[in-house]
């Protein structure tokens, strides 16, 4: 395939693709360089755009980079390239998490080539879904797709279902009562955003979703204990289908495995029909993170907790524009 560097407009939509992706309470922590002569991108951590409260270590951080890095990858493999990838290249620079050169060409055995019309219609949903139960078929596939990133996919039933229901319940009890996730909340969080192009980044209102008044779902409360004129309330499911993604070990290489994972199943989700939302706020508290783990496999560390469903597809929330996430370098 052609050697020379991509063109300026090329690099541009490809960042734009990257920048699709989910990140805690949106703050998209990063940015991006690309360098003509070596024809490679860079993923950078942004340090400015972190959770002091809620993310204290950069684990939720490094989630969301590995998501852009997928989405990357995504697409330039959907450009026929394949995008040789190294994660934390540079132990002098761990803000660099992730450098990606294009070479080719893409096989497409990865499947990655597919994925590519969900990376800007997955949004977060965070309305009630229906109670319908996700096929195996579906679920195995899901399974199939983080395992292809390293990491494991698992739907905890029964009296593991009720148990991760607890803690993330007793996670978002702690969380409206505790100033430091009060202060993160109200950094990131939109009020008065009547439309995607009012803001750059954070959770506007609009896409709050409604207040549950019954129902299981986890959801969390991004208003806290301020109203929002014209929200409604709502019945979530009395089943929530819950998926836990783990990692064998717990690194910030692993958290950026576990980021690119969780993007693949969003992606797959999306592409079949299913609307997603996050279930984080028991990874906030060292103390409620373990015991999300089933106590009978004591499989991996659990990294992220993804709500699926077949339901209303959320509202896209507001982006950074390319021109402020990316350098290119000569």
């Amino acid at each position: 395939m052609n050697q020379q560097a991509l063109p300026d407009e090329r690099v541009t939509a490809l960042v734009h693709d990257a920048a699709a992706a989910p990140s805690m309470h949106n703050a998209q922590p990063w940015r991006f360089g690309y360098f003509r002569g070596s024809r490679t991108f860079h993923v950078r951590a942004d340090l400015d755009r972190v959770l002091p409260h809620s993310d204290p270590d950069h684990r939720a951080l490094h989630l969301g980079g590995g998501a852009a890095l997928l989405n990357l990858r995504v697409a330039l493999a959907r450009e026929g390239w394949h995008p040789a990838t190294r994660l934390l290249p540079d132990p002098a620079d761990p803000a660099l998490l992730a450098a990606v050169q294009p070479t080719g060409p893409e096989s497409g055995e990865s499947g990655l080539p597919g994925l590519y019309p969900a990376i800007h219609q997955r949004h977060s949903s965070r309305f009630p879904f229906e109670e319908t139960e996700i096929p195996q078929e579906l679920r195995a596939a899901l399974v199939d797709a983080a395992r292809g990133e390293e990491a494991m996919l698992t739907f905890p039933s029964s009296w593991h279902l009720q148990q991760v229901l607890e803690l993330l319940e007793e996670a978002e009890a702690r969380n409206l009562t505790d100033r430091g996730s009060d202060q993160d909340l109200a950094e990131w969080t939109r009020m008065n955003a009547p439309s995607v192009n009012t803001a750059r980044d954070g959770v506007p209102d609009y896409a709050f979703g409604p207040r549950k008044r019954g129902g299981k779902a986890p959801m969390r409360d991004f208003a806290g204990s301020r109203s929002v004129p014209g929200r409604g309330t709502a019945e979530f499911e009395r089943t929530p289908q819950l998926a836990v993604l783990s990692t064998t070990h717990d690194r910030p290489e692993d958290w950026l495995r576990a980021g690119q994972a969780m993007e693949r199943v969003l992606l797959l989700a999306t592409l079949e029909g299913l609307s997603s939302s996050f279930a984080t706020q028991a990874l906030e508290w060292s103390d409620l993170r373990w015991p999300l783990r089933d106590p009978v496999s004591g499989a991996g560390h659990i990294q992220i907790v993804l709500r699926l469903g077949y339901g209303p597809k959320g509202p896209g929330a507001p982006r950074r524009p390319v021109p402020d996430i990316l350098d290119i370098q000569p």
